[in-house]
């Protein structure tokens, strides 16, 4: 197959694919219980066609499918039923395997929620309002202003929340810069962060500090990140291939003890969670320094903030635990050029990260090392053009044994539709870039004021 041919049938791919619904199931206990339909945040009512379902149990998620509801069917009892017949939606958990003491809430923290923004003020006005819906019994918002050049940010904090929020600008443009000033201005004992595209589950904020009260060698903390909306084919496209999603499982990293699957670990930060829903403990995220500025969207890195802050606290001896159960939509890029650009920042970020690691702390270098053929390999997968075979053809069907699902999205080993190869081979092209853009960055660091990362107290 040419490289024109194989070029247009990629294009004819990306603009076959149709929007998806969003909707959000509570399962009812018992075998003949029904369950609660809800469409996702900022989504109408759902109708027929496909469907993106989050399940939940107790309102807790628990999985998330990818059915079809039939024309003329009732929505609620066809998403009911994939439910059902997903392992997920099976008996509810038995006592013994209920979560930890901790997990749900019963003790946590006085925590700063931190928002990033810049000019955003519209997206940035529906994530305020889901924060302060929170039902966590003690917390503040920090919103910082990055770089900005209007005052609508200003002036919608000022405005409507000015009693609940407060206003930080930050002159110098990029994310780790800005995350680091709110966490300098951090009054809690942990610092949470999420973006000013997301809605936040009502439970996000206790659900991701709980488990800083119930384990005292916790540094870090991961969430759930699930799509808002699926209505252009970036956003499915991207959805389809993982999206920011890491599964349902809860799970502890530990330094001491580290993950017998996890070959390169920590250096595959990835895998941990996204800055669209972390949280550090406050003391410890300024200890290791808090975000290399040099780093993050804003700076010629283009991204990998988030990752280096994982794998600071986890190389420093605190544990990470990712909790599902601590859940953020996310308003994923809506066009083609959103998503060459988001191919570009991921490869560039991953490699930028890397080298700010072995910059800030050569320690690990022997570790990195040693992980390197492995490495090396790992990148070849990550960037490879998934869900296609030689020949440019689909080798991925649905999900198997899921009956009425074409998918899992979430899942990294279930594509819906083929990830093209000039995303693939943009991603590449960052990664070789990322050192690159991560010492120019810092060359730019080097005409401004560094930021600070130490005070704040209650």
């Amino acid at each position: 197959m040419s490289h024109v041919t194989r070029v247009r049938r990629e294009i004819q791919r990306y603009l076959a694919i149709e929007p998806v619904q969003i909707a959000d199931l509570d399962l009812e206990p018992g075998p003949g219980g029904g369950g609660v339909l809800r469409p996702g945040p900022g989504s109408p009512p759902v109708t027929h066609g496909e469907v993106f379902l989050l399940v939940r149990r107790g309102g807790r998620p628990v999985a998330a499918l990818l059915g079809r509801v039939p024309e003329g069917a009732d929505p609620r009892a066809v998403l009911t039923e994939l439910a059902r017949r997903h392992p997920a939606g099976g008996p509810a958990p038995t006592p013994a395997a209920a979560p930890a003491p901790g997990a749900t809430g019963s003790a946590v923290p006085f925590t700063t929620v931190v928002i990033a923004t810049r000019e955003r003020a519209d997206r940035l006005a529906h994530a305020l309002d889901s924060m302060l819906a929170q039902d966590h019994p003690d917390f503040e918002i920090v919103v910082v202003d990055n770089a900005p050049v209007t005052g609508a940010t200003r002036d919608l904090v000022g405005h409507e929340h000015a009693e609940r929020v407060r206003y930080v600008t930050e002159p110098v443009p990029g994310l780790a810069v800005a995350h680091n000033t709110g966490l300098a201005a951090a009054r809690g004992d942990v610092v949470a962060f999420t973006d000013d595209d997301v809605v936040a589950d009502p439970r996000w904020l206790t659900e991701l500090t709980a488990p800083f009260a119930a384990d005292p060698g916790l540094g870090c903390a991961t969430g759930l990140i699930l799509p808002a909306r699926l209505r252009t084919p970036a956003q499915v496209l991207l959805e389809s291939h993982g999206g920011f999603a890491k599964g349902f499982a809860p799970r502890t990293y530990d330094p001491v003890d580290p993950p017998a699957d996890e070959p390169l670990f920590p250096f595959t930060a990835g895998r941990f969670g996204s800055g669209a829903n972390m949280a550090f403990r406050t003391g410890v995220l300024r200890e290791v320094g808090g975000f290399d500025p040099a780093t993050g969207a804003g700076t010629s890195a283009r991204g990998g903030d988030d990752l280096y802050g994982f794998v600071r606290v986890l190389a420093q001896g605190h544990r990470l635990r990712y909790t599902p159960q601590a859940l953020v939509w996310h308003h994923h890029r809506e066009t083609w050029q959103d998503l060459e650009t988001q191919a570009y920042g991921y490869g560039a970020g991953l490699t930028a990260y890397l080298t700010a690691l072995l910059v800030n702390r050569p320690a690990l270098l022997p570790a990195f090392l040693a992980r390197l053929p492995r490495g090396l390999a790992h990148a070849r997968t990550l960037t490879a053009a998934r869900g296609t075979d030689s020949r440019g053809t689909e080798d991925v069907p649905g999900a198997p044994g899921v009956p009425g699902a074409s998918g899992v999205p979430g899942g990294h080993d279930d594509r819906g539709h083929p990830w093209p190869r000039r995303l693939s081979r943009l991603q590449r092209k960052g990664m070789v870039y990322g050192p690159v853009g991560y010492l120019r960055a810092r060359r730019a660091l080097r005409a401004v004021p560094a930021t600070g990362v130490t005070g704040g107290s209650r």
